[in-house]
C-alpha cells in the first residue's frame, strides 16, 4: 500500500510538472542557447530541476556550432590552458573525441595532463547534434527561434525578483530562477539590471590596458597604406573600413569595442563546395584596402585546414582580415533591427571578400597564388544546411556586461600582485585579449587601434568570483548570468572563451539549483557548500603553482 501511495504521488507531481511545463513554468529559465547557456540547461536537469532553455537564433551551441571549431584550449605555445578546463566542458569535448574515434587520445591527455591541441577541435554541425542529443536525453525543454520581446514589460518582477519574460511570439516563461546566457546581456538589461557596453576610461577602475590604446602594436599594419579614397587627398574622404576621427586621449572611454566576424566554415574538397559567389549589392571598392596592401608588398591571410574533415575555422586575428573594425559599435545596446543591420553588413562584405579574393583579376596579378588558394576553397556544403552553408551567428566577441557590487578587472588578473579570489566558481585560463576596435587615420596612413594581447609572464590564470555571477542585490535576487559577468572590458577579454562560458554555465546551474533548494537568493547561496558541489562535478577551481 505504501509502495502504491508513494507510486501515486510521484505520477501526480510528474503530470503537475508537465503542465506547469506547458504553460510555461519551469524551476530555471536560461536565456541564450550559448555553451555557457546549454551547459547550465544539462547541469541544471540532470540535477533534476525542470529546466527551459531560450534561443532567438536557429541553433543552440552559439558559435561553436556557427563555425568556432577551435576553441582556443592549447592554442598557444607559452601556456597549457587546458587544465583549466573541467566539469561538462570536459564531458563535452569527451563526446566529441568519441565522435571522432579519438577518445583514448583524449582521456590518455586528461588523465595525464599532456598538452595535445589536436584533441580538442571539431566541425560546427557535429557539435551541433551533439548537444541537441544531449539536451533530449537529459529533458530540457528547447525553444529555438523565440526572442525576448522589446517591449518594455517585457519583464516582470515583484520587487526583486523575476516572475516572468515575455518573448515577441507573446509565449510567456515563469520560473523560479532566470539566467541570462546571452552574449548581448539582453535579459540582463530588461530586467533592470546594471550592465555597461563599450571601453571603460583606465581611471574608472585604476587600470592600465584599457580605454583607447595609446600605442597598439599587436596586429598592427607593418606597411604604410594610403587611407584616402585619391591617395594623397585627405578631401577625397577615407577608403571603405576606415572610419573618421582621431586617436582621441589615451585611456579614455570609448564606445568601440572589439571587432565581430563570421568563423566561416571551408573545405579545399570539391565534391563538399559550395562556390564562392558575388553577393547582392557587392561593391568592389569596399575591397580597395586589400588591394593597396598587396600593391605595397604586403600578404594576405589564406584558408587553412584546422578542423576534421577537411574544414576550416577561418580566424581574423591579423592586420588586415575581415574583421569590420569599429563598424559594430551599435550592436550591443542596438534594437533588433539595428543588429540585424549589423549582421547583414558584416555578411555581404565577407560574402564580397571571399569572392573578390578568389575572382578579381588585378588580385591574381599581384598575388596569383593567394588568388589561386583562395580559388581551390569553397563553402563546406554540409554544413549550415539550413542556410546555404553560411553561419546563422556572427562572432560577438563583446557586448553587454553586468556592473555588480564585485567587478573584475586587470588587478585580478596582471602581475606580480594580482587580488586574490575567495570565492572562484571556475579559472579563465587566458590573456586580457581583445583585438582592436576601429581602424583610423594616423600619421597619414591606415591604423587599427585597440588590440591587446598580454604575453605569457604578465599575467596569471584568473579564478572568476561567484559575485561577478549575480546582479547587486537591490536589482535582483532570482537571476545569474555565466557569459556577461560582472567585469571590466579588459578584463572580460580573459573571460571570453567558449569553454571558459561552459564552466561558468555549469557554476551558475548549479548556484541556481541551490538557491531553489534552500528557498535563497541568489547572494546568500553558501559558498562552502557550493564549492563541494562544484568540485565533486569536477570542475577545476585551483590551479596549485599558477594561482
Amino acid at each position: 500500500m505504501k509502495q502504491m501511495i508513494t507510486w501515486i504521488m510521484a505520477v501526480a507531481m510528474n503530470c503537475i510538472t508537465a503542465c506547469n511545463q506547458q504553460e510555461g513554468h519551469y524551476d530555471i529559465v536560461i536565456y541564450g542557447g550559448t555553451p555557457g547557456g546549454f551547459i547550465a540547461a544539462i547541469q541544471a536537469a540532470t540535477h533534476g530541476k525542470s529546466v527551459a532553455l531560450i534561443e532567438p537564433t536557429y541553433a543552440v551551441g552559439g558559435i561553436l556550432v556557427n563555425g568556432l571549431g577551435v576553441t582556443d584550449i592549447d592554442s598557444q605555445k607559452d601556456f597549457q590552458n587546458s587544465l583549466a578546463v573541467g566539469g561538462l566542458a570536459i564531458e563535452f569535448y569527451r563526446r566529441i573525441a568519441v565522435h571522432y574515434g579519438r577518445e583514448a587520445a583524449f582521456l590518455d591527455a586528461i588523465k595525464n595532463k599532456k598538452k595535445v591541441r589536436e584533441i580538442w577541435p571539431h566541425e560546427p554541425g557535429v557539435a551541433e547534434r551533439l548537444i541537441k542529443q544531449w539536451l533530449a536525453d537529459v529533458g530540457v525543454a528547447v525553444f529555438t527561434q523565440t526572442r525576448l520581446s522589446e517591449d518594455a514589460g517585457a519583464v516582470t518582477k515583484r520587487g526583486s525578483r523575476i516572475q516572468q519574460i515575455a518573448m515577441e511570439d507573446g509565449s510567456a516563461f515563469r520560473a523560479r530562477i532566470f539566467m541570462d546566457a546571452s552574449y548581448e546581456g539582453d535579459l540582463l538589461a530588461a530586467a533592470g539590471i546594471s550592465v555597461v557596453s563599450g571601453r571603460e576610461g583606465n581611471a574608472t577602475y585604476g587600470e592600465t590596458l584599457n580605454g583607447v590604446r595609446a600605442e597598439t602594436t599587436h596586429a598592427q599594419f607593418q606597411l604604410n597604406i594610403d587611407p584616402y579614397v585619391e591617395p594623397g587627398n585627405p578631401a577625397s574622404g577615407l577608403i571603405y573600413t576606415i572610419q573618421a576621427g582621431d586617436l582621441g586621449e589615451p585611456g579614455s572611454a570609448s564606445p568601440y569595442i572589439q571587432a565581430y566576424c563570421f568563423r566561416a566554415c571551408l573545405t579545399p574538397v570539391k565534391d563538399n563546395q559550395i562556390p564562392f559567389e558575388k553577393p547582392a549589392g557587392y561593391n568592389r571598392s569596399h575591397y580597395e584596402i586589400y588591394l593597396r596592401y598587396l600593391r605595397a608588398g604586403g600578404k594576405l591571410l589564406w584558408p587553412w585546414v584546422l578542423v576534421p574533415n577537411q574544414k576550416s575555422d577561418l580566424g581574423a586575428w591579423h592586420d588586415l582580415s575581415h574583421n569590420l573594425y569599429g563598424m559594430n559599435v551599435d550592436y550591443p545596446t542596438g534594437d533588433y533591427r539595428t543588429r540585424e543591420a549589423i549582421f547583414n553588413q558584416h555578411k555581404s562584405f565577407t560574402q564580397g571578400w571571399f569572392y573578390f579574393l578568389a575572382t578579381d583579376p588585378e588580385v591574381g596579378e599581384l598575388d596569383p597564388d593567394l588568388q589561386r588558394e583562395w580559388a581551390s576553397w569553397g563553402l563546406a556544403k554540409d554544413e549550415f544546411t539550413d542556410n546555404g552553408g553560411w553561419p546563422r551567428q556572427f562572432y560577438v566577441r563583446s557586448a553587454r556586461r553586468m556592473v555588480s557590487d564585485y567587478v573584475i578587472t586587470e588587478h585580478h588578473i596582471l602581475k606580480p600582485d594580482p587580488i586574490p579570489v575567495e570565492d572562484p566558481v571556475g579559472i579563465a585560463y587566458w590573456p586580457p585579449d581583445v583585438h582592436s576596435a576601429r581602424r583610423i587615420v594616423k600619421d597619414g596612413h591606415a591604423y587599427n587601434e585597440g588590440f591587446v594581447f598580454e604575453p605569457a609572464g604578465q599575467w596569471r590564470p584568473l579564478p572568476i568570483s561567484y559575485r561577478a555571477l549575480v546582479p547587486k542585490r537591490g536589482e535582483c535576487t532570482n537571476l545569474l548570468t555565466p557569459t556577461c559577468p560582472s567585469s571590466s572590458y579588459i578584463a572580460y577579454g580573459s573571460i571570453r572563451l567558449e569553454w571558459t562560458f561552459m564552466v561558468l554555465g555549469q557554476s551558475a546551474a548549479t548556484a541556481a539549483i541551490q538557491a531553489i533548494d534552500g528557498n535563497l537568493d541568489v547572494q546568500d547561496i553558501d559558498y562552502t557548500a557550493l564549492r563541494e558541489q562544484l568540485e565533486k562535478d569536477g570542475q577545476i577551481l585551483d590551479l596549485p603553482g599558477l594561482i
